[in-house]
């Protein structure tokens, strides 16, 4: 396959050295990290395939691309890299529709191409992460074809299927979360319904089934041996269902509200007590993790995400040494302004439900809005956040415990793309949009190709006469090209934190502690004994004031780039500002 790499400014400024980042700290780890997995408190750099770099010139990302970047992902300071899907699939759902789970689709290259892309990134010490969508495939799966041929073939239960109601009607009322309709679709071929939670392209697997399982190890078994270091499982609270098919019940007035579930979906309107987040779940990982722990180092990473309480259930998904290592949730999806007494809730319910770890955060992803405009965007007023409220999330972010994912782009304060009110249901891209559309808005404005250039309309993404999603001006104007030469950019924000937060014992085993909110301003402290951190933040647009007297001689960390001014034992933070110190012995 030829190459066709939209040119940049050479040298490539991914590879200039990178801002400085104070004094190196020494390269012998504390001995309490000697033995920590590389996963507990990793930084996972999200990357969607088609939209990272176009290399050969159809408009659409592929592997080629990432290998061209992955310099600059290792600029970045992360500790990973997790890949959407880059299977075989008719891309009904950005790839989660999957015919093959062992080929490469050809949109993204070959074969070679990832085993190329995979021994790159390990000589940069980046681990890679991939999707593995083992709740459905796609209906065009010849595990599927089999499936509805009839009732008695030998793959007849590896989907969940049912009979109809009497009066010919679906099963019960579960609705599907993508579809905005019944998550039920009736077969002529088998006179049945079978189940689908996101698209009716996309049958549900049957997890009561041992011989499902079985199929999805030996597919698995083929990533871990050519040495994926890890496995993302997409939608994992969904694999089981209520074997009886009770109806959902409708969601009461003052119910809690599901993170992340727009309340435009006609989800919203139940309780999901039965159609997914079935307490019976996590068990069923045990045979997931037994073929996992063979390969030293490989990490699960689930998603939990719909549910009322994220936190909560991601927590009951890593419990003991037979489910998965790590699960990701949605308790930071929260579309309301932030404040410090939210950050303090969720940050405590975070340590009281992962034993005082954290677990995994997102802030945005490819089904979610951007980071930029998480908790709405705006303040209390409506008026939308300056810079340096981003700059404070992103030190807040790499201050907290545990691990968390990095949506491409965030890193670049990218907004949502906005969508034309008057565009036409057949150029969007996203199923959800354009099933919802146009009370929803759907996933497109934030799945747009990478800004690497200024230049419009393609931004260095592509050679193409355009992108598969047009990239908005306001995305050309934060593009890496422009952010890279300014030293407070958001880009080199990001950088410094990252590398500094791999120096850091605290941050990286380190206990969280003293957890208070003294009106606008979040406080902890992150500890262990080598080291102990005091992290203060000013969540709001007015200056503040701190007390630094009851933690005895506390140095501050300069060279960060954050402004503040100390008299005495009290610091004081302008609007949005961030005090970082290191507490002495």
């Amino acid at each position: 396959m030829s190459e066709s790499i939209p040119e940049i400014s050479s040298p490539p400024w991914w590879r200039v050295p990178i801002l400085p980042l104070g004094d190196p700290q020494e390269d012998d780890k504390e001995p309490e990290l000697q033995n920590q997995a590389w996963w507990r408190n990793a930084v996972i750099y999200q990357i969607s395939p088609w939209s990272f770099l176009d290399t050969s010139g159809d408009g659409k990302g592929d592997l080629r691309g990432i290998v061209h970047r992955l310099d600059y992902i290792s600029s970045l300071g992360v500790d990973a890299i997790w890949l959407t899907p880059i299977y075989e699939s008719p891309m009904d759902d950005l790839g989660y529709d999957i015919t093959d789970m062992r080929a490469v689709g050809d949109e993204f290259g070959t074969l070679e191409d990832f085993q190329h892309l995979l021994e790159i990134a390990h000589g940069m010490k980046l681990n890679v992460i991939i999707d593995q969508v083992w709740n459905h495939t796609s209906s065009q799966h010849p595990w599927f074809q089999e499936s509805r041929s009839s009732r008695d073939n030998p793959k007849a239960d590896w989907y969940v299927w049912a009979d109809a109601k009497a009066d010919g009607s679906p099963p019960n009322n579960w609705l599907s979360s993508l579809a905005g309709r019944s998550s039920w679709k009736w077969d002529a071929q088998r006179e049945q319904y079978y189940l689908f939670n996101f698209l009716e392209s996309q049958p549900d697997l049957n997890w009561y089934n041992d011989d499902v399982i079985e199929a999805i190890l030996k597919r698995a078994k083929f990533w871990l041996d050519l040495g994926v270091d890890g496995f993302r499982v997409d939608a994992v609270n969904y694999f089981l269902h209520d074997h009886q098919l009770r109806d959902n019940p409708p969601r009461p007035d003052g119910a809690p509200w599901p993170d992340g579930l727009d309340q435009e979906n006609p989800l919203s309107s139940q309780m999901l007590t039965y159609s997914f987040n079935r307490p019976e779940t996590p068990k069923r990982l045990r045979p997931i993790r037994e073929l996992v722990d063979q390969y030293p180092g490989v990490v699960t990473l689930g998603e939990v995400t719909l549910c009322e309480d994220s936190i909560q259930l991601a927590s009951q998904y890593v419990q003991g040494s037979n489910r998965l290592h790590l699960a990701y949730h949605s308790g930071l999806l929260i579309d309301q302004p932030l404040t410090a007494d939210l950050m303090a809730q969720q940050l405590q319910k975070g340590m009281d439900n992962f034993k005082d770890w954290g677990g995994c955060w997102i802030v945005g992803n490819h089904d979610y809005g951007r980071l930029r405009c998480r908790w709405t965007g705006k303040d209390e007023e409506g008026n939308l956040y300056p810079e340096a409220f981003y700059r404070m999330t992103a030190a807040l972010l790499i201050c907290m415990p545990g691990a968390f994912c990095l949506w491409q782009g965030d890193e670049l304060g990218l907004p949502v793309a906005e969508i034309p009110s008057d565009i036409a249901l057949d150029e969007i891209k996203d199923p959800f949009g354009q099933a919802l559309y146009p009370e929803v808005e759907g996933r497109d404005g934030s799945r747009t190709p990478m800004p690497w250039t200024s230049q419009a309309p393609c931004g260095g993404f592509t050679t193409a006469k355009e992108p598969w999603l047009p990239i908005p001006d306001s995305h050309l104007e934060r593009s890496v090209e422009h952010q890279h030469p300014d030293a407070n950019s958001l880009l080199n924000t990001w950088r410094r934190l990252l590398h500094w937060r791999k120096d850091q014992p605290a941050l990286a085993a380190g206990q969280l502690q003293g957890l208070t909110v003294e009106g606008t301003l979040l406080v902890f402290q992150r500890t262990m004994a080598a080291q102990s951190l005091l992290c203060v933040f000013n969540l709001s647009d007015q200056s503040a004031a701190y007390d630094l007297k009851s933690y005895g001689s506390c140095q501050a960390v300069r060279h960060l780039g954050y402004d503040f001014s100390l008299e005495g034992h009290r610091v004081e933070l302008p609007s949005y500002g961030v005090f970082l110190g290191q507490i002495s012995p």
